[in-house]
């Protein structure tokens, strides 16, 4: 039974996981529920720290479990934080799996990009903007959904190369030969930077508008902001922070630490350019169509989400209805495909919310709410950002900003607080909860869906390995949003 308990994962994490779940059996009849519920949240960060070796819907799934059967949160509540995180879930179901069927114009577009496109600090500022821009007018999740989409795609091409009989750049040498060992290494980084710059400008563009990320919204409906107000309130912060981001990759870039730096090896561009070139000959008539259907939705995609026509779920079911239908793929299993990358995932949110809702059950950030208010209005606003980023970077920016809000919410309805230091503080906390909660997967669910991606243990990205690359962009971004929430 031990065997096949957690299947593959090392022998001290199953250990580990066994006196987890006896061990907060006897805290709570011995420590009380308050207590249980913060070691609860450290064994649950650990069991996503350990993504790669076990997948931690099991790990955390296990834990939640015992969350709900200890009543420290109810069925009630879990589904209560679900239903208030209905469109995010659906984001996932519908969206992730309406890219995944236009990946191949994803493919045709940036095999061109990676290999025209010959300096890397220009590929990697193309990155963060491309990602930023896009965060802001879409959403950050479906952004990164098309980030590991291409690279996974990209990946795909290097290993068809590395596993033929090819010699696609005449060198007289098998490119199988010329790829493999180190050459591998380095294009595994060259991914691993490039897709860490993608998720940062996700981060970077989706603090600007009100629909940038999940919480903008959330906090732009209880201000009474539309989506013009919502940005002018938000740019003495969001402006200088995105600046201060595009620099620091440039200089990440140039001097190559934090793992950053990894130039396209010369060897893989020519074989990749050569490659890439075969494939457009070979094209077929049925493939060409497919790459204009996908090219519609696309536009169709920008278009709904920039107008916000629907739900973004809706609007990803929309999409695949529409590219199936053009493309002729009516097969069920040929369907089933699309869905595996991120449903996954979503029962891993499913799993969170239920932490989530034990922490809103528990009280357990109320202390530090009602400490943040009881400062002067002067300085309250510094103390709401660093107490959202602290916050969000171990749980979760929505949550953290919903509790926030509504805490600030209900001090103005009841007179304690002007208007205007109302405003103050709901900059600080949509800034809070979006820019330091850059620093560990589990504070932005973009970051959480990269490290839980099929990509990832591709091009080798673990959680220590992501909290390290992040590191630079959490202390510029922290302390750049700082300043401006002070004195901008």
């Amino acid at each position: 039974m031990f065997k096949y308990f957690l299947g593959n994962s090392p022998r001290w994490f199953k250990f580990t996981m066994i006196f987890f779940l006896v061990f907060n059996i006897i805290s709570y009849y011995t420590l009380g529920a308050t207590i249980t519920a913060w070691i609860v949240i450290a064994e649950f960060i650990l069991t996503l720290a350990m993504a790669l070796k076990c997948y931690p819907l099991q790990s955390g799934g296990l834990i939640a479990i015992e969350v709900l059967f200890l009543q420290l949160t109810s069925p009630e509540q879990a589904y209560y934080e679900v239903n208030q995180n209905l469109e995010v879930i659906l984001l996932l179901m519908f969206m992730v799996a309406a890219i995944f069927f236009m990946k191949p114009l994803l493919m045709y577009i940036f095999s061109k990009v990676f290999v025209k496109v010959k300096s890397k600090v220009t590929l990697s500022v193309l990155f963060v903007f491309i990602s930023a821009v896009l965060s802001a007018f879409l959403d950050a999740l479906t952004v990164t959904a098309v980030l590991i989409s291409v690279a996974v795609g990209f990946y795909g091409v290097y290993h068809k190369i590395h596993s033929s009989d090819k010699d696609y750049d005449d060198s007289g040498k098998l490119d199988r030969k010329e790829l493999s060992g180190e050459t591998l290494e380095k294009f595994k980084s060259f991914l691993r930077s490039l897709i860490m710059h993608g998720v940062v400008g996700t981060a970077l563009g989706g603090v600007m508008t009100l629909v940038g990320e999940p919480q903008n919204l959330l906090i732009g409906e209880r201000m009474g902001w539309d989506f013009i107000e919502f940005m002018m309130y938000m740019d003495h912060v969001t402006i200088p922070t995105f600046i201060a981001g595009m620099i620091l990759t440039v200089v990440l870039e140039k001097t190559k630490v934090f793992g950053y730096g990894q130039k396209l090896p010369e060897v893989a561009r020519t074989i990749i350019e050569n490659y890439t070139a075969e494939e457009d000959k070979k094209r077929t008539d049925k493939e060409k169509t497919g790459l204009i259907i996908q090219g519609v939705a696309a536009i169709l995609l920008i278009t709904g989400l920039a107008l916000h026509i629907a739900p973004v779920g809706f609007i990803g079911l929309a999409l695949i209805i529409f590219q199936t239908a053009f493309m002729g793929i009516t097969q069920e299993h040929s369907l089933g495909k699309a869905f595996e990358e991120a449903l996954p995932f979503t029962a891993l949110l499913v799993v969170f919310f239920v932490i989530v809702a034990m922490i809103h059950d528990q009280h357990l950030f109320t202390p530090i709410i009602n400490w943040a208010l009881s400062m002067e209005e002067s300085q309250q606003p510094a103390m709401f950002y660093i107490a959202n980023g602290v916050l969000s970077a171990i749980s979760d920016n929505v949550f953290v900003a919903t509790i926030y809000i509504n805490e600030v919410k209900a001090a103005f309805d009841a007179g304690q607080i002007s208007r205007e230091h109302l405003n103050e503080l709901a900059v600080a906390i949509n800034t809070g909860t979006n820019l330091p909660s850059v620093a560990t997967p589990n504070g932005q669910a973009a970051f959480l869906f990269l490290l839980t991606s099929a990509l990832a243990p591709l091009i080798n990205l673990s959680y220590m390995k992501m909290v390290k690359m992040a590191f630079p962009y959490t202390i510029v971004l922290g302390i750049m949003g700082l300043l401006g929430v002070m004195y901008f």
